[in-house]
């Protein structure tokens, strides 16, 4: 019989706890504390979003109901609504925004060998955002419109395993392509982008940094052909040429030539044009990075339907960053327990056994390669795997 320790103890043995207290220390967060310390609110907050509860009554009555657990899941100290909200609020959630990024360093490491689909060696990284509505009478300070407010979620995704090498929160009335200038381009790599993020000064920049992208072109593009290369239409190439731009602004903001790729998804019947300043790769493997950029939509689509980000313990904006960074930090935690434990499952049947099975006295590699946990894993709709995680 198991006699070691509950499952959810063995989750957060995962996490690298001195890289925890330096980030603790480095904004003072157990300064003048005397009841929940920064550690026993992480595990509060991790507690719930492994296990999708709703507000901050429903965390403490579910940890009160398990009381003689708390201590051996690590949590110190009185866990009340009151004092929940009172961290939440007025602790900083730049500790755990720091966190996270140390979590983010962990998995990529353990997840940079893993097969991109494209026989390239480039790093390949997806650029995009995702909008959380907020109410406006209860979230002011996030202004979006006049009528609403909402938070953006910039992510640079890498795509060898899809893991966030970066994240930026700001307000949604920011526009996307602001953000580019905080992204320090990689030589040899590619980023792949939407059009929302076609600005010819930031991907010039980006050229010169000798590093590649790959983005949708509008429609009213101005250019002049220089080139064009032979292509096999019956792949859905339509053309790929060598332009320069003409246009009176973007022949001054990129006077370089750029590679111009016009694709028809036999599929969906769409006809799609991309940009790249890549001469290199083949047109059809051009179109093939840009097909790949979905998985940054998935992922933004599995975080909002598996973690608890669409409804809040706090209203202000410390409590709001500070359940966001956990949520992320939690996605991270069960995509390295995945790779550790080298378990074929996804990360939604993680999720899901977590959520049910927090307080057993079991093993949880044993519970998850149990072969009723692989049998159920198989049977789980497309729709709800996030890729081969």
């Amino acid at each position: 019989m198991y006699t070691g320790k509950i499952i959810f103890s063995q989750v957060m043995e995962m996490l690298p706890w001195f890289q925890f207290n330096q980030c603790v220390r480095r904004y003072g967060g157990n300064y003048k504390t005397n009841q929940l310390s920064c550690l026993s609110q992480f595990y509060c907050l991790s507690f719930a979003q492994l296990t999708g509860r709703e507000s901050l009554r429903d965390i403490v009555t579910c940890l009160r109901a398990n009381r003689n657990k708390l201590y051996h899941m690590g949590i110190r100290g009185n866990v009340s609504r009151s004092t929940l909200a009172d961290a939440n609020t007025k602790r900083d959630w730049r500790i755990y925004s720091d966190f996270a990024f140390v979590l983010i360093d962990i998995a990529q490491q353990l997840y940079a060998n893993d097969d991109l689909g494209i026989p390239i060696d480039n790093l390949v990284y997806a650029f995009d955002s995702t909008t959380i509505d907020l109410c406006l009478s209860l979230f002011p300070w996030a202004t979006f419109r006049t009528t609403k407010s909402a938070i953006k979620l910039h992510t640079l995704l890498n795509l060898r395993g899809n893991i966030p090498d970066y994240i930026w929160i700001t307000e949604a009335s920011i526009h996307d392509v602001n953000l580019l200038d905080s992204l320090i381009a990689l030589p040899n790599a590619i980023y792949v982008m939407d059009r929302g993020y076609l600005d010819f000064a930031r991907l010039h920049t980006i050229n010169l940094s000798r590093a590649f992208f790959v983005i949708r072109a509008k429609h009213n593009l101005v250019f002049r052909r220089l080139y064009s290369r032979p292509i096999d239409k019956t792949t859905g190439l339509r053309c790929d040429q060598t332009i320069i731009l003409t246009g009176y602004r973007t022949a001054s903001l990129y006077p370089e030539a750029l590679r111009r790729i016009v694709f028809v998804d036999l599929e969906r019947k769409k006809r799609l044009t991309f940009l790249t300043n890549n001469f290199t790769l083949s047109a059809l493997t051009i179109a093939q990075l840009y097909k790949k950029r979905w998985d940054i939509e998935s992922f933004f689509k599995w975080i909002k339907q598996h973690l608890h980000i669409k409804s809040f313990y706090g209203t202000s904006e410390n409590a709001v960053k500070t359940q966001l960074w956990i949520a992320i930090s939690s996605y991270l935690l069960v995509a390295i327990l995945r790779k550790r434990l080298n378990i074929q499952v996804t990360l939604y049947t993680i999720l899901q056994f977590l959520s049910v099975s927090i307080f057993e006295h079991v093993s949880i590699l044993q519970a998850l390669t149990n072969s009723d946990v692989m049998d159920q894993d198989a049977c789980q709709p497309k729709q709800l795997l996030f890729k081969d995680l």
